[in-house]
């Protein structure tokens, strides 16, 4: 994925967060709920596509009793 379609995505997330928040009446709660879930999931999504969630998949952690 290009540098230039990763700055478009972003763009579009966030008119689309802007736009919920300000033109559907919810819960101050809820929308903080909503904001949280959706940066989370970008930022996942970024460090999926830069590959640094790639190389933790073969971290493996031992239980010790």
């Amino acid at each position: 994925m290009s540098h230039l379609s990763v700055v478009i995505v972003l763009i579009v997330v966030g008119v689309l967060l802007w736009l919920v928040n300000q033109f559907i009446p919810m819960d101050s709660k809820i929308k903080s709920i909503l904001n949280a879930v959706v940066v989370i999931a970008t930022v996942i999504w970024l460090l999926q596509i830069f590959g640094v969630l790639g190389s933790l998949d073969n971290i493996r952690t031992t239980r010790r009793l």
